[in-house]
């Protein structure tokens, strides 16, 4: 039995390792020692700009006068709204604004955005795709930085950043912290190659490019730069090339978007089995490490606590590693009833944590019980 506890205990302590040190520092180091430069240049083709939106009548004209906005030739930009069986005057008020360069594409049945994408960018006419969600903000010069990677004839898509503001709570200044993380991560896969998904608020792709996904596709946002992945193009990120977007304050108010988003890697590897087969796949070892092994992480945690607690009277290393499991988890909870200490950086920094592996493992179950997640 104790010989059983320890090999697992190891397993789950190597899997966690790779998964949140291992891999990234991997990834850092073939981005400083091997980089892969990216030939950017001027570049100005004709982009559309693809907004899926369901009832989004509260964002949807700052986000057009938003995008009509941008530095980027007034002849050479046109905007396709995609609305997605809404219950509210979304299409009414894109009308309004009465600019021969905004067209609209109504819907009376909610199918999901990836039906709705598929739509819209077969009504597209620039070569370049601009894809971007209703909420967000963009900075004037972000489809600027973007096209001038595509400049690049080897790049095929690339993401823009996402930056979080008004994070007010211990937690928001927690998922502010594990976003700049994740960025990180995602800088040093651009520069060593490619990432393996891109930000759905703000991300552009050659249209020939562009295939169309399956019905209710989830994770997009993955599956199209896998796919111009395996079409044998590089796709980047470009940290210039700036959405904004408000932080979750509370657990609550993450909750769901969270699950929904984990709940889609499972849906991804449904939807697309070729993803796991490393001569189909080129980021097949990224995808695994990156997306993949994330999943397992909760599951990994609590293989690595029980294992730890059976082994603790037998050496006092496990011992240790048990009480300080527990004091981590202790102070996630008294922190979330004390601001004072939940403000703290190692206990912000450990409520993210926990609540990001708790929304994993409920992901699992959420995928389970209900495959329609694609209703946004």
């Amino acid at each position: 039995m104790m010989t059983v506890a320890y090999l697992v205990f190891v397993a789950c302590a190597l899997g966690l390792a790779h998964v949140f040190v291992g891999y990234p520092l991997w990834v850092a180091a073939l981005a400083r020692w091997w980089p892969r430069r990216v030939r950017s240049q001027a570049w100005a083709p004709r982009v559309t700009a693809v907004v899926a939106v369901h009832d989004g009548a509260s964002h949807i004209e700052a986000k057009l006068a938003g995008l009509l906005a941008l530095d980027y030739p007034r002849g050479l930009l046109d905007v396709v709204v995609a609305c997605d069986g809404c219950t509210d005057d979304t299409a009414a008020r894109c009308r309004r604004l009465g600019d021969e360069r905004i067209r609209v594409l109504e819907f009376d049945v909610r199918r999901g955005k990836a039906a709705c994408l598929n739509d819209a960018v077969a009504q597209a006419r620039g070569e370049v795709l601009l894809m971007t969600d209703v909420r967000q903000r963009l900075e004037p010069d972000a489809l600027l930085r973007l096209v001038a990677n595509l400049g690049d004839p080897a790049v095929g898509a690339v993401s823009g950043e996402l930056r979080l503001f008004d994070a007010q709570t211990g937690f928001a200044r927690g998922i502010d912290a594990y976003w700049r993380y994740e960025k990180l991560i995602r800088r040093a896969e651009s520069r060593s190659g490619s990432v393996v998904g891109v930000s759905g608020a703000l991300y552009a792709i050659r249209r020939e490019l562009f295939r169309p996904l399956p019905p209710g596709t989830v994770l997009d946002d993955v599956l199209v730069p896998m796919q111009v992945a395996a079409a044998g193009r590089r796709v980047v990120f470009e940290p210039q090339a700036v959405a904004w977007d408000g932080t979750s304050q509370q657990p609550q108010e993450e909750q769901r978007r969270k699950i929904r988003t984990l709940a889609g890697n499972y849906q991804l590897v449904q939807l697309a089995p070729w993803l796991l087969l490393p001569w189909r796949n080129p980021l097949w070892f990224r995808f695994v490490s990156h997306k993949l092994l994330r999943l397992l992480a909760p599951w990994l945690l609590l293989g690595l606590a029980l294992a730890a607690a059976l082994l603790a009277t037998r050496h006092t290393l496990f011992a240790a590693i048990t009480l300080a499991l527990a004091a981590a988890l202790a102070a996630v909870i008294v922190g979330r009833h004390l601001p004072s200490l939940g403000g703290r950086l190692p206990v912000r920094l450990l409520t993210a944590f926990c609540y990001l592996n708790l929304f994993a493992a409920q992901a699992l179950v959420a995928f389970a019980r209900n495959r329609r997640l694609h209703l946004w």
